[in-house]
């Protein structure tokens, strides 16, 4: 009778799988606004500021942050407002994601839109937030706040070439 007990119990757990997560399931032209919005991994490149060379169109990422960025969080400090205040602030969504260049090969809204998956050092993954400052891919503790001396001096921030 134990025995019987034992294949009723391994026979519920194997027909009640743990769903797979949103983002593997889903087109990212499918998700919630909720589900968009917890891809964010908080790693705060994407505010960093970009220059274009006029001639070229080539385009060279910088470590200096939009001041909205707070860098040490990683986080925008006026979100809900942050078009108002920052007239070139792009909005990603599912239908620009993907012709966004600049976007960093490491970005989860990247990654699930060319069907990579999230790293492990992802919030959701790993289930912790600081996991994306301790794998080095944030911009906390290098990256600096815009200000108008350094704007004016943008080129000697320039850490690379995007895109």
């Amino acid at each position: 009778m134990i025995g019987a007990a034992v294949a009723a119990d391994a026979g519920s757990a194997a027909s009640d799988p743990t769903p797979p997560p949103f983002w593997e399931t889903k087109r990212i032209d499918e998700l919630s606004q909720r589900e968009w919005e917890s891809l964010c991994d908080g790693c705060g490149q994407c505010c960093l500021l970009k220059i274009e060379d006029e001639d070229t169109g080539d385009v060279f990422l910088t470590r200096l942050a939009c001041r909205l960025l707070d860098v040490g969080r990683c986080r925008c400090k006026d979100y809900t407002n942050r078009h108002n205040v920052m007239s070139d602030c792009i909005t990603l969504g599912p239908e620009n994601v993907e012709a966004i260049a600049w976007l960093p090969e490491s970005c989860a809204y990247r990654r699930v839109a060319e069907g990579r998956g999230l790293a492990w050092w992802h919030p959701l993954v790993s289930g912790d937030p600081d996991t994306v400052h301790q794998a080095g891919v944030s911009v906390r503790d290098w990256a600096v706040g815009e200000d108008p001396a350094r704007v004016a001096n943008i080129q000697h921030f320039i850490i690379g070439e995007v895109g």
